[in-house]
């Protein structure tokens, strides 16, 4: 099988120029064994049960024996032996050399395990699941860069509207890419069981309820792409679960999930605005990839056809996830903004060189027109004293096509874009 390039490959590469090692983290089934192989020489499979009792002898003996092997070389679900990291510290600071190791990880390790730093010595690369122009599905005609950078664009997307319900019921998980039956739809399905049923325990040994887990998935699912209180969590689970549930557990449930990177937050902007009314704080919080939001409202592309509002709430989750993957490749960070008077921009996007733009995302191109509109009252809300001009204002959209509007607003098919 191919490897199909990964934007973080970029990243891994100049990382290993001036790093000793390198620490690919993300959810399982995301690529990241697949990827960290593709720049390693040698490999310890720390989750391949035929070798665990050597792999207890070694870490109860000399850890460093582990490093024994052709360079880079790649310690795969590291955190199940959090031993090595020292031993790979200790190489680092001794040997001095640059690319040494590399280390993929689908949990942080459990609390209480003895570390020391890796800061200068060991780097994080955050990865996720493929966006659509990893997985070919975006024609790559528009970058991210050039709209940054003010240049015109141009690009026709080839997804349908059912190419785009389709894709985000799949998922970027890479083994899904290349099944052309419906199959290829299981995947999700297939994940959300392993993480109720397994990996919420293996994480730290700590029993928790299946039923329970999948009610707080559940809620997610259902409040995609906005904000929601654990205290909103918490009720949704005691209405559909026969039984009860405190707020520290929802509270536990979803650091679990955080720390199995299956969800992440998009935080308030903490930009400076020209607005009389008071910013909402509140993160939204998303799942790593919008299939796990499909495969637990038990959703097939046609049921998102049918509810064309729940449709878009997950196009944005698709877009968030794109995006997320696109500006992290040069730096970049997403946040939005909304005020008390539910005044929104969905997506603001800060590059590391401080330049930043402003994103609403819509599903159909009938609102392209209020998007673009809603972007420059928001421009007029800017206090450039202190934050500057927008570099950019867009919408992305599943329309087909990408071009500049005579208003300067950029209008982007998230069929046409990469980073």
């Amino acid at each position: 099988m191919n490897y199909l390039p990964r934007v973080v490959d970029k990243e891994i590469d100049e990382l290993m120029e001036i790093m000793g090692a390198v620490l690919i983290e993300g959810c399982k089934w995301c690529g990241k064994s697949t990827t960290g192989l593709h720049h390693a020489k040698s490999i310890i499979e720390f989750q391949n049960p035929d070798r665990k009792q050597e792999y207890e002898e070694i870490k109860n003996t000399k850890p460093s024996l582990f490093l024994n092997g052709d360079k880079p070389r790649m310690f795969d679900e590291w955190q199940m032996y959090p031993v090595v990291w020292d031993s790979i510290r200790t190489d680092v600071d001794h040997s001095g050399e640059k690319g040494q190791y590399i280390l993929t990880g689908s949990a942080r390790p459990s609390e209480g395990e003895t570390m020391h730093t890796g800061t200068g010595r060991i780097s994080r690369v955050l990865m996720r699941p493929m966006s659509l122009y990893e997985s070919g599905e975006s024609t790559g005609e528009v970058s991210f860069s050039d709209i940054i950078a003010g240049k015109d664009i141009s690009g026709v997307s080839k997804l349908s509207l059912e190419d785009l319900a389709s894709v985000i019921v799949r998922g970027g998980w890479p083994a899904s890419i290349e099944v052309k039956s419906d199959a290829k739809y299981r995947f999700a399905k297939e994940y959300v069981k392993s993480l109720v049923h397994e990996e919420v325990k293996k994480l730290d040994n700590v029993e928790r309820n299946p039923e329970k887990m999948l009610n707080v998935l559940r809620s997610l699912a259902r409040n995609i792409s906005s904000p929601v209180a654990n205290s909103t969590i918490e009720g949704d689970v005691k209405n559909n679960f026969d039984g009860d549930i405190s707020r520290p557990t929802v509270t536990d449930y979803l650091t679990t999930l955080e720390k199995l990177f299956v969800i992440e937050d998009v935080n308030a902007t903490n930009l400076n605005f020209r607005s009389r009314y008071a910013l909402r704080t509140k993160p939204k919080k998303y799942f790593v990839d919008p299939s796990i939001a499909t495969a637990i409202l038990e959703m097939k592309p046609n049921d998102l056809i049918q509810d064309l509002n729940t449709f878009g709430f997950l196009f944005e989750s698709l877009c968030i996830r794109d995006l997320k993957i696109y500006t992290q490749s040069y730096g970049g960070d997403i946040t939005f903004y909304r005020d008390e008077k539910d005044f929104e921009v969905d997506a603001i996007l800060r590059t590391s060189s401080g330049k930043w733009g402003a994103i609403e995302i819509k599903l159909g191109a009938g609102y392209i027109d209020e998007a673009a509109n809603n972007l420059l009252k928001f421009k007029e809300r800017v206090d450039i004293n202190k934050c500057g001009e927008p570099a950019f204002l867009v919408v992305l959209t599943g329309a087909n096509y990408s071009y500049r509007r005579e208003d300067g607003v950029y209008v982007v098919s998230i069929g046409t874009l990469k980073n």
